[in-house]
């Protein structure tokens, strides 16, 4: 896969694309409800899929009857995974390595996420990786989230890049959704948590991967 030729920047989502994450926010889902006597709705994970923190916040004050507004559940969503985000979850396997790579071939680097700001910058200090990734951008930050293109159109504006010279990495269908409605080309990055649906994402992303050592193996003309 020539997939670097003519890229002149690498967009990531953060989780479960750069960071092992996904099913962590599942057992925050859980703990959360379950101190407040709720049940967990069994699609809860589809339906707030791609939402950004806000637009997550707004979905569970319509949906559950909680006390807390929208802004006091971000900053409890955002301190219950702070611990995980700093010392337990790893980054994808070859990741560093692949961001190393990049960098001396003098391709830029940015984030476009549904997570939080404050998440992302202590994931990026937690795992020394923010030299290499000095620009981030949440889907809190524009009009619209995944699948729609602004967080990964904005990111490339922030970046001084063309979307048709960006690369995308993505886990799930309405992110690797976003980088394709940007015009931009997409590599879909595998994980667990949402295996079920990896068929359909081969199919929509230009590339795919099971890891970063998958890019690093080859020749380094190859990528």
């Amino acid at each position: 896969m020539n997939l670097l030729k003519n890229i002149k920047a690498i967009l990531f989502d953060l989780d479960g694309t750069l960071v092992d994450s996904m099913g962590i926010w599942g057992q925050i889902d859980r703990e959360f409800m379950s101190a407040r006597g709720l049940p967990v709705p069994k699609d809860l994970q589809q339906q707030i899929e791609g939402l950004s923190m806000n637009e997550t916040a707004a979905y569970f004050k319509e949906k559950f009857p909680l006390e807390e507004s929208e802004e006091e559940l971000m900053e409890i969503w955002n301190q219950m995974a702070l611990s995980h985000y700093k010392h337990s979850i790893p980054l994808k396997p070859g990741a560093r390595e692949f961001l190393e790579e990049v960098t001396k071939r003098k391709i830029k680097c940015g984030i476009a996420s549904s997570n939080s700001a404050f998440l992302i910058e202590a994931c990026l200090k937690a795992h020394n990786i923010k030299q290499y990734i000095p620009t981030f951008v949440t889907s809190g930050e524009v009009q619209s989230s995944k699948p729609a293109p602004d967080v990964y159109l904005e990111a490339a504006r922030r970046l001084g890049v063309d979307p048709w010279d960006c690369l995308v990495f993505e886990d799930i269908l309405p992110g690797i959704m976003a980088g394709v409605n940007a015009g931009m080309k997409t590599c879909a990055v595998w994980d667990d948590y949402s295996g079920e649906f990896w068929e359909e994402k081969k199919q929509l992303a230009d590339y795919w991967i099971m890891d970063y050592y998958d890019l690093l193996g080859k020749a380094k003309a190859a990528i």
